[in-house]
């Protein structure tokens, strides 16, 4: 038996198919796959995210040891806001990707992967102590709290086109928070955390709130938003569901996109990664900096990340082979049928000097092969 999330039950009692998940039991599906995809798309899902971790950081250096764990800059985040971030190893490899949660300048929170819960807490010690120290800084024994608040808590996220303005119906300030903002509210007995963030590709909004008040929480939601409305405008979703929204979104995962040994700048998320931030305002070097400073000055990877829309029905996997001519020139990393685009997708890395969309390619399933063609990311953009 795995570690059960304070939802366990009511998935189980809503129709959850369960399976493990990084040690976790989790849901992969409800009603289906692909009609909780659609429900997504055309309306709400509710996904029980509990099992991502979640860890407080406080103290007089907290900004600074942030500074060195991630390869954003977090000197200029507000007060309220939310940002997306890689953690690196000391060889520019991915050890996870994060969404750091800043109060004040003392204090934040870092919402992980559930697969990587477990290494990250020793590496944010070594980080904080000094026993692992980004080249340029140097070693110091920084005064911060690190607050593993996991099981403490629960998380729920509810996403789609028809969330916001449902949300409305109760609350006129969560409709106005931008992107990549969160606010602190307080209903009844409960404080409440509600960010707009987003791993579907849909607008909505994430919930972390005391693990013991989650299942009452999740009723009267799913109770007053459907009460309101001719039929059931939000639904469960479960992990499967997921997986073909954030690949439609063309949103990295770890394990497949992202990983140790795979170079933090072919992942297709540069945006994150700031090289100069140690030259910047009150800015530190991060953990791994030096080294993709020099992949950088070298041309950059040898491959990149890319979107390949495939012809047919045949869906590619992890691991094949996509090639150009008759040569290898990519792996597949992820695959799926898009539901919303019509057609198989995946996710590959492939060698850079190819990696253009319109570029045709091959995927090699090794009982056949799949013709395909490169496509910039993402595959779907919401309507806004």
């Amino acid at each position: 038996m795995g570690l059960r999330t304070p939802l366990y039950q009511w998935h189980i009692d809503n129709g959850g198919q369960m399976v493990d998940f990084a040690g976790w039991d989790m849901p992969i599906r409800y009603a289906g796959i692909i009609e909780e995809h659609n429900q997504v798309r055309t309306s709400g899902g509710l996904f029980d995210v509990s099992h991502m971790g979640r860890v407080k950081v406080t103290g007089r250096h907290a900004r600074r040891f942030l500074e060195r764990l991630c390869t954003r800059r977090i000197s200029d985040m507000q007060d309220r806001q939310c940002r997306y971030s890689l953690v690196c190893n000391e060889q520019g490899g991915v050890k996870d990707d994060i969404i750091v949660y800043r109060f004040e300048e003392d204090e934040y929170l870092l919402v992980v992967n559930a697969s990587n819960r477990q290494k990250l807490l020793p590496h944010f010690e070594a980080v904080r102590s000094g026993a692992i120290c980004p080249a340029g800084a140097a070693a110091e024994d920084l005064a911060v709290k690190i607050e593993d608040q996991t099981e403490k808590t629960a998380m729920v996220a509810v996403q789609g086109p028809k969330v916001i303005e449902l949300i409305s119906k109760f609350s006129s300030e969560i409709p106005t928070l931008k992107k990549y903002r969160f606010a602190v509210k307080n209903l009844m007995i409960m404080k409440l955390i509600v960010s707009r963030t987003g791993y579907t590709g849909e607008d909505g909004v994430e919930v972390i709130l005391p693990a013991n008040m989650v299942t009452m929480a999740m009723g009267l939601l799913l109770r007053d938003v459907n009460m309101k409305a001719e039929a059931a405008l939000i639904k469960p979703a479960g992990l499967g569901a997921r997986d073909t929204l954030r690949m439609e979104a063309g949103m990295p995962l770890y394990g497949h996109e992202l990983g140790e040994d795979i170079n933090a700048l072919a992942c297709g998320v540069d945006f994150a990664i700031t090289l100069d931030k140690d030259t910047q305002d009150r800015g530190e070097p991060f953990v791994g900096q030096q080294a993709l400073r020099a992949t950088a000055a070298a041309g950059g990877p040898a491959r990149k990340l890319v979107g390949i829309r495939c012809e047919g029905k045949r869906t590619p996997r992890q691991g094949m082979a996509v090639k150009i001519g008759d040569r290898d020139a990519g792996v597949v990393t992820s695959g799926c049928l898009g539901p919303t685009v019509g057609c198989p997708i995946a996710m590959a890395f492939v060698d850079r000097d190819h990696a253009k969309p319109g570029v045709a390619v091959q995927i090699d399933t090794t009982r056949g092969l799949i013709e395909g063609q490169i496509a910039a990311l993402p595959f779907y953009k919401a309507a806004k």
